[in-house]
């Protein structure tokens, strides 16, 4: 690195401030070599059968209720505060240049605010780019490449130091849950590097590690999505997404029918049929923020937890009228090869959903607010045909392509949001 790059590296860094609780703050350390990031590990799907790693969305897009709002400017004109459970309050100076993400709902969040192309690091960043890719086709001028990013999904101090990203927007309570860290070591790199600034475990309401435990708060997948807006100073692009979506649920809660005649559905996720994963549709968060407000039946009746490996037995006996694919719109994937399988199989085949081929992809649980918006939609259409249009015949490939008129949101608009074309 030069002298002007490393002067230009610190200069950018000095313009984050780092504070939780007691507020450690304090010169973000300089700039080192990027190092490579080959890592093409594809997702454990042992963690929670689908890729790895909220309540129910209520389209507000919103928060109240705290003495000092997010967001909220400090008494310097030049600095602004943004405040996420557990990192607590994070002080700016200017809006971070680099983002190191380690799943992928933060990941979707930066590529919702224009920064897509900002990201260091990512879980699993080959298969991910493939499978938004799926989705982002269908949204007018705008590109996403995920590829060539290092593999976060166990990172090591070092190759945080290396990465010199300008904020970690990944949650500590979770890596220390997950990994052999600590919280000296998350103080270490929070202080040397740059601030950590995200929250995962509202993906299912887990329990955070002892070094969290007691003031850990639970945000919908949009609520969330505000603060970060916040953080990288993109609250128009945030209030024009979220706009959007509050179209969408509005839509939804219009039309859905009454309880009594609303199916009954299970989500499946599976390499092979020897080991099938099954999800319940509605449990509290933002991993079901696709599937809470359509307020399907379980097919299950509460007898099977959700993350649960079932087998075809099991899966006649709770009988569900709609059948939900996880990773169905993977690249590769042959979602007609799938639906023969149940098919072929002498007990399979006669669960309703497979007798009436009611058998329909899903893309990731770890959504962000893009996929979000996809997804609904597209649960919409696979659940309640009569009332929001039915869903395309579809095998593989992209997202299919919904007549302008059939589409539950406004594509352009989305775009140009993430362009910054408001």
């Amino acid at each position: 690195m030069s002298n002007d790059e490393e002067t230009d590296a610190i200069t950018r860094r000095e313009a984050i401030v780092y504070g939780s609780g007691a507020a450690v703050s304090g010169l973000l350390a300089g700039c080192l070599s990027g190092g490579d990031s080959t890592d093409s590990s594809t997702p454990d799907e042992s963690a929670d059968g689908t890729e790895t790693p909220a309540e129910s969305e209520d389209g507000s897009g919103t928060r109240d209720g705290s003495e000092t709002p997010e967001g909220t400017p400090t008494e310097s004109a030049e600095t602004y505060s943004v405040t996420m459970s557990p990192t607590g309050t994070v002080e700016f100076e200017s809006p971070p240049e680099t983002v190191f993400t380690r799943l992928t709902h933060h990941a979707d969040m930066a590529f919702a605010l224009g920064r897509g192309d900002t990201i260091t690091a990512m879980h699993a960043p080959e298969y991910y780019d493939g499978l938004w890719n799926q989705f982002v086709e269908r949204l007018p001028g705008v590109s996403l490449d995920w590829t060539g990013l290092y593999s976060s999904w166990q990172p090591s101090k070092e190759k945080l130091y290396s990465l010199d990203s300008d904020i970690h927007l990944a949650d500590p309570a979770w890596i220390t849950k997950q990994d052999k860290w600590g919280k000296d070591d998350i103080e270490e790199i929070g202080t040397n590097v740059s601030p950590w600034f995200g929250n995962s475990l509202s993906d299912r309401h887990a329990e955070p590690s002892e070094a969290y435990a007691g003031d850990y708060e639970y945000y919908t997948l949009w609520e969330q999505f505000e603060i970060v807006a916040e953080a990288f100073q993109e609250q128009e692009r945030y209030s024009e997404l979220a706009a959007v979506h509050e179209g969408l649920l509005s839509t939804i809660d219009e039309k859905l029918p009454a309880e009594s005649k609303r199916p009954s559905a299970v989500m499946l996720a599976s390499a092979d049929l020897d080991e099938i994963y099954a999800y319940t549709l509605s449990n509290p968060g933002f991993l079901t923020s696709h599937t809470q407000p359509f307020g399907a039946k379980d097919a299950f009746d509460g007898e099977v937890p959700t993350n649960t490996v079932v087998d075809f037995e099991t899966l006649l006996e709770a009988d569900p009228d709609v059948i939900l694919f996880l990773g169905g719109f993977e690249p590769g994937t042959d979602l007609g090869k799938r639906r023969e399988a149940f098919r072929s199989d002498p007990v399979a085949s006669k669960i309703t959903a497979v007798q009436n081929d009611q058998m329909y992809p899903q893309g990731a649980r770890y959504q962000g607010p893009i996929l979000n918006l996809f997804q609904l939609e597209m649960t919409a259409k696979q659940l309640y045909p009569d009332q929001f249009g039915e869903w395309p015949s579809y095998e593989s490939g992209p997202y299919p392509e919904i007549p302008e008129d059939e589409q539950l949101f406004d594509r352009q608009r989305v775009a140009d949001a993430i362009n910054g074309e408001i």
